[in-house]
Protein backbone atom coordinates (compact mmCIF):
# COMPACT_ATOMS: atom_id res chain seq x y z
CA UNK A 1 0.00 0.00 0.00
CA UNK A 2 1.08 3.59 -0.66
CA UNK A 3 -0.86 4.89 2.37
CA UNK A 4 -3.43 3.84 4.93
CA UNK A 5 -6.27 5.75 6.54
CA UNK A 6 -7.47 4.87 10.03
CA UNK A 7 -11.10 5.86 10.50
CA UNK A 8 -14.17 5.20 8.36
CA UNK A 9 -16.18 8.26 9.35
CA UNK A 10 -17.04 11.00 6.87
CA UNK A 11 -13.60 12.66 6.90
CA UNK A 12 -11.54 9.48 6.85
CA UNK A 13 -13.70 8.08 4.06
CA UNK A 14 -13.54 11.28 1.99
CA UNK A 15 -9.77 11.45 2.44
CA UNK A 16 -9.29 7.82 1.41
CA UNK A 17 -11.54 8.48 -1.59
CA UNK A 18 -9.40 11.49 -2.54
CA UNK A 19 -6.17 9.50 -2.25
CA UNK A 20 -7.61 6.61 -4.24
CA UNK A 21 -8.51 8.98 -7.05
CA UNK A 22 -4.82 9.90 -7.23
CA UNK A 23 -4.28 6.30 -8.37
CA UNK A 24 -2.50 5.38 -5.16
CA UNK A 25 -3.07 2.10 -3.37
CA UNK A 26 -4.93 2.95 -0.18
CA UNK A 27 -6.12 0.79 2.72
CA UNK A 28 -9.03 2.21 4.77
CA UNK A 29 -9.62 0.82 8.27
CA UNK A 30 -13.18 0.99 9.60
CA UNK A 31 -14.47 0.09 13.04
CA UNK A 32 -18.16 -0.47 12.34
CA UNK A 33 -18.93 -3.90 10.86
CA UNK A 34 -22.00 -2.63 8.99
CA UNK A 35 -19.88 0.07 7.33
CA UNK A 36 -17.21 -2.50 6.41
CA UNK A 37 -19.79 -4.79 4.83
CA UNK A 38 -21.25 -1.91 2.83
CA UNK A 39 -17.79 -0.96 1.57
CA UNK A 40 -16.95 -4.53 0.64
CA UNK A 41 -20.23 -5.26 -1.11
CA UNK A 42 -21.10 -1.89 -2.66
CA UNK A 43 -17.85 0.13 -2.42
CA UNK A 44 -19.86 2.86 -0.68
CA UNK A 45 -20.07 4.21 2.86
CA UNK A 46 -23.81 4.76 3.04
CA UNK A 47 -23.68 5.67 6.75
CA UNK A 48 -21.07 8.43 6.83
CA UNK A 49 -20.48 9.44 3.20
CA UNK A 50 -23.46 8.41 1.07
CA UNK A 51 -23.49 8.84 -2.68
CA UNK A 52 -19.83 8.17 -3.52
CA UNK A 53 -18.24 5.10 -5.11
CA UNK A 54 -14.73 4.19 -4.00
CA UNK A 55 -12.29 3.43 -6.84
CA UNK A 56 -10.60 0.05 -7.08
CA UNK A 57 -7.40 1.57 -5.66
CA UNK A 58 -9.02 1.68 -2.20
CA UNK A 59 -9.20 -1.53 -0.16
CA UNK A 60 -10.89 -1.98 3.22
CA UNK A 61 -9.96 -3.64 6.49
CA UNK A 62 -11.10 -4.17 10.07
CA UNK A 63 -7.58 -5.25 11.16
CA UNK A 64 -6.20 -2.18 12.89
CA UNK A 65 -2.62 -3.39 13.36
CA UNK A 66 -2.46 -4.85 9.87
CA UNK A 67 -3.64 -1.55 8.43
CA UNK A 68 -1.20 0.52 10.51
CA UNK A 69 1.77 -1.57 9.36
CA UNK A 70 0.72 -1.77 5.70
CA UNK A 71 2.08 1.52 4.34
CA UNK A 72 4.82 4.15 4.78
CA UNK A 73 2.22 6.90 5.37
CA UNK A 74 -0.58 6.57 7.89
CA UNK A 75 -3.42 9.10 8.23
CA UNK A 76 -5.35 9.10 11.53
CA UNK A 77 -8.97 10.26 11.14
CA UNK A 78 -10.68 9.34 14.40
CA UNK A 79 -12.35 11.50 17.08
CA UNK A 80 -9.97 12.74 19.78
CA UNK A 81 -11.59 10.76 22.60
CA UNK A 82 -10.73 7.49 20.82
CA UNK A 83 -7.18 8.42 19.85
CA UNK A 84 -5.10 7.33 22.84
CA UNK A 85 -6.34 3.71 23.04
CA UNK A 86 -6.07 3.44 19.27
CA UNK A 87 -2.51 4.83 19.32
CA UNK A 88 -1.61 2.31 22.02
CA UNK A 89 -3.03 -0.47 19.87
CA UNK A 90 -0.97 0.34 16.79
CA UNK A 91 2.24 1.48 18.52
CA UNK A 92 3.88 -1.99 18.56
CA UNK A 93 3.69 -2.36 14.77
CA UNK A 94 4.86 1.11 13.73
CA UNK A 95 8.32 1.67 12.27
CA UNK A 96 10.66 4.63 12.42
CA UNK A 97 10.52 5.26 8.66
CA UNK A 98 6.73 5.77 8.67
CA UNK A 99 4.99 9.15 8.72
CA UNK A 100 1.86 9.33 10.88
CA UNK A 101 -0.44 12.26 10.09
CA UNK A 102 -3.19 13.37 12.45
CA UNK A 103 -6.42 14.55 10.79
CA UNK A 104 -8.11 15.00 14.19
CA UNK A 105 -9.18 18.45 15.39
CA UNK A 106 -9.44 18.10 19.14
CA UNK A 107 -7.67 18.23 22.51
CA UNK A 108 -7.52 15.23 24.81
CA UNK A 109 -9.77 15.72 27.81
CA UNK A 110 -7.97 15.53 31.15
CA UNK A 111 -4.36 15.65 29.90
CA UNK A 112 -5.07 18.69 27.67
CA UNK A 113 -2.61 17.29 25.14
CA UNK A 114 -2.78 17.85 21.40
CA UNK A 115 -2.98 14.73 19.24
CA UNK A 116 0.67 14.81 18.15
CA UNK A 117 1.62 15.16 21.82
CA UNK A 118 -0.42 12.06 22.63
CA UNK A 119 1.20 10.23 19.70
CA UNK A 120 4.65 11.30 20.80
CA UNK A 121 3.99 10.06 24.32
CA UNK A 122 2.55 6.70 23.23
CA UNK A 123 4.84 5.99 20.29
CA UNK A 124 8.03 6.83 22.19
CA UNK A 125 7.67 3.49 23.98
CA UNK A 126 8.50 1.71 20.70
CA UNK A 127 9.96 2.79 17.34
CA UNK A 128 8.71 6.35 17.03
CA UNK A 129 7.64 7.35 13.49
CA UNK A 130 7.75 10.88 12.10
CA UNK A 131 4.68 12.93 13.03
CA UNK A 132 2.59 15.54 11.22
CA UNK A 133 -0.86 17.13 11.36
CA UNK A 134 -3.24 18.13 8.56
CA UNK A 135 -5.81 20.87 9.15
CA UNK A 136 -7.68 23.68 7.41
CA UNK A 137 -11.12 24.35 5.89
CA UNK A 138 -12.09 20.97 4.46
CA UNK A 139 -15.64 19.66 4.68
CA UNK A 140 -15.57 15.96 3.87
CA UNK A 141 -18.39 16.05 1.36
CA UNK A 142 -16.84 18.90 -0.63
CA UNK A 143 -13.54 17.01 -0.83
CA UNK A 144 -15.48 13.98 -2.05
CA UNK A 145 -17.18 16.18 -4.66
CA UNK A 146 -13.77 17.34 -5.94
CA UNK A 147 -14.45 20.96 -5.01
CA UNK A 148 -11.30 23.11 -4.66
CA UNK A 149 -9.82 22.72 -1.17
CA UNK A 150 -6.69 24.10 0.50
CA UNK A 151 -5.17 22.71 3.70
CA UNK A 152 -1.97 22.97 5.71
CA UNK A 153 0.46 20.21 6.74
CA UNK A 154 2.49 20.96 9.88
CA UNK A 155 5.45 18.99 11.14
CA UNK A 156 8.66 19.59 13.04
CA UNK A 157 10.24 17.48 10.31
CA UNK A 158 10.24 19.72 7.21
CA UNK A 159 11.02 16.80 4.91
CA UNK A 160 8.05 14.84 6.24
CA UNK A 161 5.76 17.84 5.68
CA UNK A 162 6.95 18.21 2.08
CA UNK A 163 6.51 14.48 1.47
CA UNK A 164 2.87 14.64 2.58
CA UNK A 165 2.33 17.87 0.66
CA UNK A 166 3.32 16.29 -2.63
CA UNK A 167 1.61 13.00 -1.86
CA UNK A 168 -1.88 14.50 -1.36
CA UNK A 169 -1.95 17.53 -3.68
CA UNK A 170 -3.65 17.72 -7.07
CA UNK A 171 -5.78 20.16 -9.06
CA UNK A 172 -8.66 19.77 -6.56
CA UNK A 173 -6.67 19.62 -3.33
CA UNK A 174 -3.79 21.96 -2.49
CA UNK A 175 -1.56 21.58 0.58
CA UNK A 176 0.73 24.16 2.16
CA UNK A 177 3.42 23.33 4.75
CA UNK A 178 4.13 24.79 8.18
CA UNK A 179 6.51 24.16 11.04
CA UNK A 180 4.02 25.38 13.66
CA UNK A 181 2.51 22.10 14.86
CA UNK A 182 1.22 23.65 18.09
CA UNK A 183 -0.58 26.48 16.32
CA UNK A 184 -2.13 24.31 13.60
CA UNK A 185 -3.46 21.79 16.11
CA UNK A 186 -4.78 24.37 18.57
CA UNK A 187 -6.45 26.39 15.82
CA UNK A 188 -8.17 23.29 14.46
CA UNK A 189 -9.55 22.43 17.88
CA UNK A 190 -10.48 25.91 19.11
CA UNK A 191 -12.43 26.93 16.02
CA UNK A 192 -14.98 24.22 16.77
CA UNK A 193 -15.93 25.90 20.04
CA UNK A 194 -16.45 29.27 18.35
CA UNK A 195 -18.57 27.53 15.70
CA UNK A 196 -20.98 26.38 18.41
CA UNK A 197 -21.38 30.03 19.45
CA UNK A 198 -22.00 31.05 15.84
CA UNK A 199 -24.73 28.44 15.50
CA UNK A 200 -26.42 29.70 18.66
CA UNK A 201 -26.29 33.28 17.41
CA UNK A 202 -27.85 32.38 14.06
CA UNK A 203 -30.62 30.34 15.71
CA UNK A 204 -31.48 33.39 17.80
CA UNK A 205 -31.72 35.37 14.53
CA UNK A 206 -29.25 37.98 15.65
CA UNK A 207 -28.11 38.59 12.08
CA UNK A 208 -24.75 38.95 10.36
CA UNK A 209 -23.23 41.56 12.68
CA UNK A 210 -22.78 39.27 15.70
CA UNK A 211 -21.56 36.40 13.53
CA UNK A 212 -18.82 38.64 12.15
CA UNK A 213 -17.99 39.78 15.66
CA UNK A 214 -17.84 36.20 16.92
CA UNK A 215 -15.46 35.21 14.14
CA UNK A 216 -13.22 38.23 14.73
CA UNK A 217 -13.16 38.00 18.51
CA UNK A 218 -12.88 34.24 18.18
CA UNK A 219 -9.63 34.66 16.29
CA UNK A 220 -8.43 36.91 19.11
CA UNK A 221 -9.23 34.27 21.73
CA UNK A 222 -7.63 31.48 19.72
CA UNK A 223 -4.50 33.55 19.16
CA UNK A 224 -4.15 34.54 22.83
CA UNK A 225 -4.21 30.94 23.97
CA UNK A 226 -2.03 29.79 21.10
CA UNK A 227 0.70 32.32 21.81
CA UNK A 228 0.71 31.37 25.48
CA UNK A 229 1.22 27.74 24.43
CA UNK A 230 4.12 28.60 22.11
CA UNK A 231 2.35 28.86 18.75
CA UNK A 232 3.00 31.48 16.07
CA UNK A 233 0.55 34.35 15.56
CA UNK A 234 0.61 33.96 11.76
CA UNK A 235 -0.85 30.47 12.00
CA UNK A 236 -4.14 31.83 13.35
CA UNK A 237 -4.41 34.18 10.37
CA UNK A 238 -3.98 31.30 7.93
CA UNK A 239 -5.87 28.24 6.72
CA UNK A 240 -5.84 26.37 10.03
CA UNK A 241 -7.00 29.46 11.90
CA UNK A 242 -9.28 32.02 10.34
CA UNK A 243 -9.76 29.87 7.22
CA UNK A 244 -11.25 26.94 9.11
CA UNK A 245 -13.03 29.26 11.54
CA UNK A 246 -14.90 31.10 8.79
CA UNK A 247 -15.94 27.78 7.26
CA UNK A 248 -17.30 26.24 10.43
CA UNK A 249 -19.03 29.43 11.57
CA UNK A 250 -20.93 30.06 8.35
CA UNK A 251 -22.06 26.66 7.01
CA UNK A 252 -24.92 24.56 8.32
CA UNK A 253 -23.13 21.35 7.32
CA UNK A 254 -20.63 22.09 10.10
CA UNK A 255 -21.44 19.64 12.91
CA UNK A 256 -20.42 22.10 15.61
CA UNK A 257 -22.41 24.95 14.07
CA UNK A 258 -25.40 22.59 13.83
CA UNK A 259 -25.19 21.70 17.53
CA UNK A 260 -25.05 25.39 18.43
CA UNK A 261 -27.97 26.16 16.15
CA UNK A 262 -30.14 23.49 17.75
CA UNK A 263 -29.15 24.70 21.22
CA UNK A 264 -30.15 28.21 20.21
CA UNK A 265 -33.59 26.83 19.32
CA UNK A 266 -33.96 25.65 22.90
CA UNK A 267 -33.20 21.94 22.46
CA UNK A 268 -31.19 19.87 24.95
CA UNK A 269 -27.65 18.78 24.11
CA UNK A 270 -28.34 15.10 24.78
CA UNK A 271 -31.28 15.17 22.39
CA UNK A 272 -29.23 16.80 19.64
CA UNK A 273 -26.32 14.38 19.94
CA UNK A 274 -28.62 11.35 19.96
CA UNK A 275 -29.77 12.17 16.42
CA UNK A 276 -26.45 11.55 14.69
CA UNK A 277 -23.60 9.04 14.62
CA UNK A 278 -21.15 11.76 13.63
CA UNK A 279 -18.98 13.42 16.27
CA UNK A 280 -19.02 17.18 16.91
CA UNK A 281 -15.51 17.64 18.35
CA UNK A 282 -16.35 21.07 19.76
CA UNK A 283 -18.59 19.55 22.43
CA UNK A 284 -15.82 17.75 24.31
CA UNK A 285 -13.15 20.24 23.21
CA UNK A 286 -15.04 22.97 25.07
CA UNK A 287 -14.20 21.23 28.36
CA UNK A 288 -10.52 20.96 27.43
CA UNK A 289 -10.38 24.59 26.27
CA UNK A 290 -11.93 25.76 29.53
CA UNK A 291 -9.32 23.81 31.49
CA UNK A 292 -6.42 24.80 29.23
CA UNK A 293 -7.35 28.50 29.38
CA UNK A 294 -7.54 28.24 33.17
CA UNK A 295 -4.15 26.56 33.37
CA UNK A 296 -2.53 29.14 31.12
CA UNK A 297 -4.47 32.05 32.74
CA UNK A 298 -5.86 33.23 29.40
CA UNK A 299 -9.19 35.04 29.21
CA UNK A 300 -11.53 33.42 26.66
CA UNK A 301 -15.03 34.87 27.20
CA UNK A 302 -16.71 33.32 24.13
CA UNK A 303 -15.42 29.84 24.92
CA UNK A 304 -16.39 30.31 28.56
CA UNK A 305 -19.98 31.14 27.62
CA UNK A 306 -20.15 28.16 25.27
CA UNK A 307 -19.09 25.96 28.17
CA UNK A 308 -21.81 27.43 30.39
CA UNK A 309 -24.47 26.83 27.76
CA UNK A 310 -23.32 23.26 27.10
CA UNK A 311 -22.60 22.10 30.64
CA UNK A 312 -24.29 24.49 33.06
CA UNK A 313 -27.61 24.83 31.19
CA UNK A 314 -27.22 28.57 30.87
CA UNK A 315 -29.76 30.26 28.63
CA UNK A 316 -28.05 31.17 25.32
CA UNK A 317 -29.65 34.62 25.29
CA UNK A 318 -28.22 35.31 28.75
CA UNK A 319 -24.79 34.33 27.49
CA UNK A 320 -25.05 36.81 24.62
CA UNK A 321 -26.19 39.51 27.03
CA UNK A 322 -23.28 38.82 29.39
CA UNK A 323 -20.80 38.97 26.51
CA UNK A 324 -22.18 42.32 25.37
CA UNK A 325 -22.15 43.77 28.91
CA UNK A 326 -18.53 42.88 29.64
CA UNK A 327 -16.30 45.77 30.68
CA UNK A 328 -15.45 48.03 27.76
CA UNK A 329 -11.82 47.90 26.63
CA UNK A 330 -9.35 48.56 23.82
CA UNK A 331 -9.55 46.03 20.98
Amino acid sequence: MDAAVIGGGSWGSAFALHLGRLHQKILLWVREIEVYKDLQENRQNSVFLPGFQFPSEVAFSTDIQGTASSAPILFMAVPSRFCRPLFENIAPVLKRHQIVVSLTKGIEEGTLKRMTEVMGEVFSRSARPRLAVLSGPSFAREVAEKLPTAVVIASEDAEAARTIQHFISNIHFRAYTSGDVTGVELAGALKNVIAVAAGISDALRFGHNPRAALITRGVAEMTRLGLRCGAQKETFLGLAGIGDLVLTCTAQQSRNYHVGYELGKGRRLSEILAETKMVAEGITTTISVRDLAGREEVEMPICTEVYRVLYENKNPEESVRDLMLRALKVE
